[in-house]
């Protein structure tokens, strides 16, 4: 399996502790797809300042491939700014310095490094909604995290979206059970062929526009809950491409079983460790 996180990466500093940490949506894909036993890349831009140092050094020293990745110079590495609570990341004020922003657009170069992967992995948080297109000339599968802001739901995002992605994760835990089936099934008719929704402690529920698959919930006593998600997410498409999955190749029920199994192991585990995937630094 060849597997690649294009957009987004932050520095999530935990204020209360003084500590920062690497992170952001397809960084953490990297990484956990790595731990999943993939062989993994991130393709996006770097800022020019000690937090990109950080990113780049935890990734190099797992051997994530980051050889297509580019600086900005005069650009400064998004920052996320938590408190640690008993466990449970509390997310405080948006980053409202002038920060890196937008994905590292696709050109020809760019095309042909991605074409040697099996799946790409996307994020709403990486502002490259007009890059998707360009990746229907690969065989790769495309997936996208839609997080739990209601700005990405609407109608005119959807369809910028949609038509290009082949999964696609959705954050529903403020959401109820039935409310939840009718937006999967929103999603599937707008041409996502799955659609993930995670929640909480619920657990997850998958569609495939014939049926509902429910998924598995491991409780642990968090360290750190910070990648939660990511790694759920990651564990589960890895688990369904060790399966076979692969471009317009349907999975079977059995898969998306052992894929919930697998993806609630490995999703509680992380959550055993500091920051997203560790690393850490001081903040001063």
């Amino acid at each position: 399996m060849k597997v690649i996180g294009y957009g987004d990466n932050v520095t999530d500093r935990y204020v209360n502790q003084n500590m920062m940490y690497p992170g952001g949506n397809c960084i953490n894909f990297a990484v956990y797809a790595k731990k999943a036993g993939a062989e993994s890349a991130y393709l996006g831009y770097w800022g020019a300042d000690r937090e990109a140092e950080m990113l780049r050094g935890a990734l190099t020293d797992m051997g994530i491939d980051i050889s297509r990745c580019r600086t900005e110079e005069g650009t400064v590495t998004e920052r996320c700014d938590v408190n640690l609570v008993h466990g449970e990341r509390i997310f405080l004020q948006d980053d409202e310095r002038e920060n890196l922003h937008g994905a590292l657009p696709i050109g020809p170069e760019e095309m042909e490094y991605l074409k040697g992967f099996d799946l790409i992995h996307c994020s709403c948080y990486a502002e490259e909604e007009d890059q998707l297109e360009k990746l229907k000339d690969t065989e790769a599968l495309v997936t996208f995290d839609f997080s739990e802001e209601d700005e990405y739901r609407n109608d005119e995002y959807l369809e910028q979206v949609c038509p290009y992605i082949d999964f696609a994760l959705f954050s529903c835990e403020h959401m109820s059970d039935e409310d939840i089936r009718v937006f999967l099934n929103r999603i599937y008719e707008k041409g996502v062929p799955y659609v993930l929704a995670t929640m909480g402690t619920r657990g997850q529920l998958l569609y495939d526009g014939k049926q509902y698959y429910e998924g598995v919930v491991r409780l642990t006593e968090a360290v750190d809950t910070m990648g939660a998600g990511d790694s759920f997410f990651t564990a589960f498409l890895m688990s369904l491409l060790k399966s076979g999955w692969r471009k317009n190749r349907s999975v079977e029920e059995k898969a998306i079983s052992e894929a919930f199994e697998y993806a609630a192991d490995f999703s509680a585990a992380n959550c055993l460790i500091n920051g997203a995937f560790g690393y850490g630094q001081k903040i001063k």
